[in-house]
């Protein structure tokens, strides 16, 4: 494979030959129309090399278009519509055009899937690694103005998708990782397709908003679940000031997930709180609306309702007990540590 020196190019050479034909221009300040001021929203994400991804087993394609589904899913959980993105790279001189070519083509086919008006790109030194910094801005539909109702008691939370899958998938690949590094055998990973495709490249549905309005059902909050259910349910709950109670048995699971969790010796239900990189939204629906969001959204899941503050969030077993939902986002350490 060719490999080019970045520094033979120049980083204006590289920014120019990522833009061409792309039908986006790198303008540098992302532009709103005037006539959405008062209803945008932002998302600013980072996420760096060795924590937040692996490369080893992490296709560039799939991370460039990963990497703007994360900033975008934040603006969909909003309610807005996603129109302008913005990536700064902290790229190491071990990364050769060819790879940022590579990660781009993953972001631009996410840009034009969304429906995005502008792209931008700039390009720094890194020391160590690859550094991916996105900044992405929406707005909201003149139709919706004023139509998102204040959050209430027994509000149902719904859910977009199956959770835990792509936690499942990332063990899988660290796992195989190990084993690689310790026989150099290559691993058939044929059987983990569906959850390997969930943790390298997950989908968010572009007609998240406009379905709803098209329904005519206005969310009263959003969540953009990423790291793990339990972390999504809390945030949940912060935002609106009341509790909330997820039956566990109501939390969707894929027979691949529980299949995994099964072999690593893992409880899947824990896998589906405490995991991430699932890229669902958790809504919660007027209780008013509930005949007609079981109508027009047989694709989601009704996990649970808000409740009263003082219930905190709490996770109902089929026996009724009420477990605390944890997450390290909010408690600051783990279980273990604070034995």
């Amino acid at each position: 494979m060719m490999r080019t020196e970045i520094s033979t190019l120049g980083k204006e050479e590289v920014l120019r030959r990522l833009f061409e034909n792309s039908g986006f221009t790198n303008s540098g300040i992302l532009r709103l129309d005037e006539k959405s001021q008062g209803a945008v929203a932002s998302a600013h994400k980072i996420l760096l090399e060795g924590i937040d991804f692996d490369l080893v087993y992490t296709p560039l394609k799939h991370l460039g278009y990963k990497a703007l589904l994360y900033a975008l899913g934040d603006l969909y959980a909003a309610f807005r519509t996603p129109v302008a993105a913005s990536f700064n790279l902290g790229i190491s001189s071990r990364f050769c055009f060819e790879d940022v070519q590579e990660f781009w083509q993953g972001v631009l086919a996410g840009a034009r899937e969304h429906g995005l008006a502008q792209l931008s790109l700039d390009l720094n030194p890194s020391l160590n690694g690859l550094c991916i910094s996105i900044a992405a801005s929406g707005a909201q539909k003149p139709t919706v103005l004023g139509k998102l109702p204040a959050a209430a008691n027994m509000d149902l939370i719904c859910l977009s998708g199956r959770v835990g899958a792509a936690y499942m998938g990332m063990h899988v690949l660290e796992r195989e990782k190990a084993s690689f590094n310790r026989d150099g055998k290559q691993p058939d990973l044929s059987k983990y397709r569906h959850i390997l495709a969930s943790y390298l490249s997950p989908e968010v549905k572009p007609n998240t908003v406009s379905r709803f309005i098209d329904s005519k059902i206005f969310p009263s909050t959003g969540s953009f679940v990423t790291r793990g259910l339990g972390d999504a349910v809390l945030r949940l709950a912060a935002s609106t000031g009341f509790g909330a109670k997820i039956y566990l048995e109501k939390i969707p699971l894929s027979q691949d997930t529980f299949d995994m969790a099964e072999e690593l010796d893992m409880d899947p239900v824990t896998a589906a709180m405490n995991g991430g990189d699932d890229y669902q939204f958790l809504f919660t629906v007027p209780i008013a609306q509930a005949e007609t969001f079981r109508r027009d959204f047989q694709d989601y899941d009704i996990i649970g309702h808000l409740a009263q503050p003082e219930v905190g969030a709490v996770m109902v077993t089929p026996e009724g007990a009420e477990i605390p939902i944890r997450s390290q986002a909010f408690t600051g350490v783990s279980e273990n540590e604070s034995e």
